[in-house]
């Protein structure tokens, strides 16, 4: 037996990226995600269907090789009973902590999620803002510590305390439905927290401050001045209005420069679809010829292997003295402008800010992207972008839109 144990090392696993599962023998093994995660799982079979059960993340400073290869044989013993391993090392173990139980949940579910950044920030906010309950049995965590944790965040960060209480209810509900906890829910919103906390300010998630739109041919003007990397990429994601995510990972294999039409993968696209884009002379200009490598990306940060930032833009207006402008809030500027000094249609606007059709009868029926209209308009905001077209309006002071635009 003891040939097919230990296959692994130490700092053979401390090595290992390439997602996959690896075995250490007797049912061990360590699991690498697609998307970083890392953990340890013990398969095995139970009446005839097989079960994997996990046991802890991997990551350093959690669960070592040594501490896993324990679990896996209290696991085989349990089997060597008779046993199913996950029912009877719930019920013989201890109750785990809050902050223990959270980072085995968030180590589970971290394959689900389609951006590593939103992990960091349930890793984050589970750590850092949960810090007063962490070392709290999980079974034990009551209304009292919810309250606890979110009171400093609800009136000074309302979208941080909204989020990390989600998440604190997802974590007991999951040890609920462990067998770890009973009762209701103390992280519940509806019909418990609410009547405690007084009720979070609607403008909170999906605003960005946004430069009303009369302004924008000067912020423009003193846009093209500058030269840094940041400044065509702005430049290219106001006239495109596009995300900043859009822009910065954009590769030259996504172009088609015979066409004019920038192609956005759906795996970079916030619904999850292919986006067209529409090239207009500026833009074209702005990306200037293609390289010899298609997958070069168009708007290289430090490196030519390494994309900018995502602070560049919100540092680059900061220098431009614009700091209280966001880069999204430039769709906000350009839906305004559309709306205002066209005749687009709203669902051309709708369009070009790959929106998704909120009426689901008329989605099913849309085949089109209306792509030549939304060249049009995209022409009509390049020229009205450098001041080819006046608006014929009054100026209007710096203030954020009034508009919500993902």
């Amino acid at each position: 037996m003891a040939r097919f144990l230990f296959k692994l090392s130490a700092k053979g696993v401390a090595t290992l990226v390439k997602p996959g599962r690896y075995a250490d023998g007797g049912n061990l093994y360590l699991h690498l995600s697609k998307n970083g995660g890392r953990r340890w799982v013990f398969i095995y079979t139970w009446k005839g269907k097989q079960v994997e059960m996990g046991l802890g993340s991997a990551r350093p400073g959690q669960v070592g090789l040594a501490e896993a290869r324990n679990r896996a044989e209290r696991a085989r013993g349990i089997l060597r009973e008779g046993l199913n391993p996950r029912q009877a090392d719930r019920a013989q173990s201890e109750i785990p902590t809050f902050g223990a139980y959270a980072d085995a949940l968030i180590s589970d579910i971290e394959s689900g999620f389609s951006n590593r950044k939103h992990i960091a920030q349930w890793r984050m906010t589970l750590t850092k803002y949960a810090s007063a309950i962490r070392d709290i049995p999980v079974d034990a965590i009551t209304t009292d510590h919810v309250l606890d944790v979110l009171r400093p965040l609800w009136t000074t960060r309302p979208e941080t305390a909204s989020r990390l209480r989600g998440r604190i209810e997802r974590v007991l509900s999951a040890a609920k439905a462990r067998g770890l906890r009973s009762g209701d829910n103390p992280a519940q919103w509806r019909g418990h927290l609410d009547q405690t906390l007084p009720r979070r300010r609607r403008l909170t998630r999906g605003h960005h401050a946004a430069l009303p739109y009369p302004q924008i041919p000067v912020f423009m003007a003193e846009l093209r001045d500058r030269f840094a990397p940041a400044a065509k990429a702005l430049e290219f994601l106001i006239l495109t209005a596009a995300r900043s995510g859009e822009v910065r990972l954009a590769t030259w294999r996504e172009i088609n420069l015979s066409e004019g039409i920038w192609t956005i993968p759906a795996a970079r696209m916030k619904a999850k679809r292919e986006h067209r884009v529409p090239l207009t002379e500026r833009m074209l200009a702005i990306i200037g010829p293609p390289p010899v490598n298609l997958d070069d990306l168009i708007f290289p940060g430090r490196s030519a292997e390494k994309s900018l930032s995502e602070t560049a833009f919100a540092a680059l207006l900061k220098r431009m003295a614009y700091g209280a402008v966001t880069a999204h809030g430039f769709r906000s500027s350009f839906r305004d402008w559309a709306a205002e000094e066209t005749t687009a249609s709203h669902d051309v606007t709708e369009m070009a800010l790959a929106h998704v059709i909120a009426n689901k009868a008329e989605a099913a029926y849309r085949r089109g992207d209306l792509l030549p209209k939304r060249r049009k308009l995209m022409e009509q905001w390049e020229a009205y972008c450098q001041g080819r077209a006046a608006p014929n309006i009054q100026d209007t002071p710096f203030a954020r839109t009034e508009h919500q635009v993902e």
